[in-house]
């Protein structure tokens, strides 16, 4: 496979369980994994969610808050936890990390080239970015509801001019009808046009803890096509797929962007 700059994307339900508390099997395989394959030379990106799901468990909550405050206050604790436990597991195997935190605002105006300048120095410098959304001063976001990693991961995948985007899922791709209620839901492998009837196929959200759902990705999808950029959507309950990925195989749902602009 040629792809030298990869943007990982991990949702909240490949991190934690569904109490909010650590999925200490799945992290611990993730990191292990990406380390391995930044080892090989492959520059990684990793954009993560998870960090208010982490909140509330830090904080004995067992519903997502409704109220704005509340989910701050998640995501600074959980953000904490986030990035404590990155720098811990990826430090046992030598690989360092730094947090990106941002909001659509620093992404969409002319300080957009200070976070690409920071993003290059960071990956040149041979340490992991790990980006999230900045939740705590993002309230516009968190209380429209559209604050959702999958579109961020897009859009960084373009600052950074990446070879492909991955995103980690709760399910093994898009399929022609919801997996979980129809036996007979049949995977589609290959994109190659984001057509009226490709969208159609999402629908729903995601779990409790998460925001995304496959529309999520299906918006992701355009944003990194539009720019030339692959989109991969892959099961995240196992880290090894990401081998599979490195490997050239055939998985999940690829949205083929084609020759870049």
């Amino acid at each position: 496979m040629n792809k030298q700059r990869i943007v990982i994307k991990v949702g909240t339900s490949t991190l934690t369980h569904p109490s909010g508390s650590f999925n200490l099997r799945h992290i611990e395989a993730l990191v292990k994994t990406i380390s391995d394959i930044k080892n090989s030379g492959i520059e990684i990106v990793l954009v993560t969610s998870g960090a208010i799901g982490l909140g509330m468990a830090k904080l004995g909550l067992r519903e997502r808050p409704a109220d704005t405050p509340s989910k701050q206050a998640c995501a600074a604790v959980g953000q904490c936890e986030l990035m404590n436990m990155y720098d811990r597991l990826f430090g046992s195997y030598n690989i360092t990390v730094a947090q990106v935190l941002l909001t659509k605002y620093v992404i969409s105006d002319e300080r957009k080239e200070n976070v690409l300048n920071a993003l290059d120095k960071i990956i040149s410098s041979g340490a992991i970015p790990i980006v999230n959304e900045n939740d705590v001063v993002a309230i516009d976001e968190l209380e429209l509801e559209v604050g959702e990693n999958d579109s961020l991961a897009a859009i960084v995948s373009v600052l950074v001019g990446a070879d492909l985007l991955v995103i980690m899922s709760d399910i093994d791709g898009l399929y022609d009808k919801n997996p979980r209620e129809n036996p007979d839901a049949k995977l589609i492998s290959r994109v190659e046009e984001i057509t009226p009837e490709i969208e159609n196929y999402a629908s729903g959200a995601g779990t409790d803890l998460g925001t995304g759902g496959m529309a999520t990705k299906i918006r992701a999808a355009k944003i990194a096509n539009s720019h030339g950029i692959d989109m991969l959507i892959i099961n995240g309950s196992r880290a090894e797929n990401l081998y599979d990925v490195t490997d050239g195989k055939i998985i999940g749902t690829l949205f083929a962007a084609g020759t870049k602009n």
